[in-house]
């Protein structure tokens, strides 16, 4: 997992090296005022970004530790009912989360259009509406990745995360 939070740390040092701030609500306004180039700076870190944080919440094809055809005992056998929903829902809030942070990061979180509107309703209403419609087509995203890709063996997944990330992310920047 190490490879993985190095592509992750590097995607995130690049988003905030050109907004110039930790603050989430300055990076936000650098990607709405348009001050940021998105095809040199901004796809190869989302891709990377997107990969690697796909590996890190363990989600197919990365969940070799916890593939069902290889599980004889853990908490999948060990826990029922309410236990066993609390250890996938604990999981799934991590997809959200980390669907909430790459809206946040790559795709502006709540901006978008206003239609010339102002006052409070394009403030609160439209800017809520805009981050769950983003989460939700992240939520879709990860949801596909399990439906459609093959899990990795290990000696791939070692390969992907050191010799294909990480150099990747090097070019993009």
């Amino acid at each position: 997992m190490v490879s993985y939070e190095a592509a992750l740390g590097l995607s995130v040092a690049t988003v905030l090296l050109l907004a110039g701030s930790l603050s989430t609500n300055l990076i936000v306004d650098t990607q709405a005022g348009g001050r940021w180039n998105l095809w040199m700076t901004g796809l190869v870190p989302f891709v990377v970004f997107l990969i690697a944080g796909t590996a890190e919440l363990n989600r197919p094809p990365f969940d070799l530790v916890e593939a069902e055809q290889e599980l004889v005992g853990g908490f999948h056998t060990e826990y029922t009912a309410l236990r066993f929903a609390m250890f996938f829902l604990a999981e799934f809030m991590n997809t959200v989360t980390m669907s909430a942070i790459i809206v946040t990061l790559f795709f502006g979180g709540p901006a978008g259009p206003t239609f010339g509107l102002t006052g409070w309703f394009p403030d609160y209403v439209l800017g809520f509406t805009y981050f769950f419609a983003k989460l939700f087509v992240f939520l879709f995203v990860f949801v596909w990745f399990r439906a459609t890709l093959p899990r990795f063996r290990y000696d791939q997944l070692m390969d992907l995360g050191w010799k294909l990330l990480i150099p990747w992310r090097w070019v993009g920047s």
